[in-house]
């Protein structure tokens, strides 16, 4: 692995051993932020691209619906690829995680003004990454803050084991299902400016806020990827990738797929579960 000074690194690893999560601000530069905005942003303006979600509808009052998030955009762009695997990310994921990943998947958030945010969750729920567990690294695009419906993360929430989902709010979520909170527990905004990153455990229980901005996007760039020690992850997210952008198999998890299933604004949730979690699987 190439060698990568990392600022404010010891303080980030202890940040995720306590908490679940470690915000490392200025990995990328404003600078580098601007370039990746403005090449999402022109992306989605060419047209719909593989893995939009939902399908895009420039005529839809929905704002989630004329910017729809891009999913697994390294498949078949250059650039989304190198950030995935990018020495900076490969160095922080591989100090926090004490072993260097495998990376699975990417994303773009656009949040667009008046856009829903997304219920509380775990990551891990989704990547059934076995054994060990997946980690998220999220890149702030824009200023991100309450505003304008800036992530959400539990601390220590990572040591919780796979909690339960239920129905969420669809006037608030743009998926179906949340997890419920023990009385008491502390939900941290995280204030973020263009540039810093969020690095979490797959356990964490985490969201969004809604955009109640009426002039203000809340972009943002995410990778998701497993630990080394894994043999298995959800098939929605092969082919598998070593951090040098060459492919490793791996097998197949039972479960997984898409982090939440789309609901309607004014809908309601299309799945109902219940039950109990076992070494990360529902059972009814």
């Amino acid at each position: 692995m190439e060698t990568v000074k990392i600022d404010g690194l010891q303080d980030a690893i202890s940040s995720y051993s306590a908490n679940g999560f470690a915000l490392i601000r200025g990995l990328f530069t404003s600078d580098e932020a601007e370039y990746y905005r403005e090449h999402f942003m022109q992306m989605r303006e060419s047209g719909p691209k593989p893995g939009d979600y939902p399908e895009a509808d420039p005529s839809s009052e929905d704002p989630l619906k004329r910017f729809p998030r891009m999913i697994h955009m390294h498949r078949w762009d250059e650039i989304s690829l190198k950030w995935l695997i990018e020495p900076r990310l490969n160095a922080a994921l591989t100090s926090l995680l004490g072993e260097e990943p495998y990376a699975v998947q990417t994303m773009l958030y656009f949040k667009p003004p008046g856009a829903r945010g997304q219920a509380l969750h775990q990551d891990q729920f989704y990547l059934s990454a076995a054994p060990g567990t997946c980690m998220a690294a999220w890149m702030a695009l824009d200023r991100c803050d309450e505003e304008n419906g800036c992530m959400l993360a539990v601390p220590g929430s990572h040591l919780w084991p796979l909690l339960c989902p239920k129905k969420a709010n669809a006037a608030l979520s743009f998926t179906d299902v949340t997890v419920p909170l023990p009385e008491g527990v502390e939900v941290n905004p995280m204030i973020m400016d263009p540039g810093d990153v969020l690095f979490f455990h797959g356990a964490v229980v985490h969201g969004s806020l809604p955009n109640r901005t009426n002039n203000r996007f809340r972009r943002a760039l995410i990778g998701h990827y497993i630990t080394g020690c894994s043999t298995q992850v959800g098939g929605y997210y092969h082919p598998v990738l070593k951090m040098d952008g060459s492919a490793i198999q791996l097998g197949v998890s039972a479960g997984g797929g898409p982090c939440g299933i789309w609901v309607e604004q004014e809908g309601e949730p299309i799945i109902e579960l219940s039950g109990r979690m076992e070494n990360g699987f529902l059972h009814e």
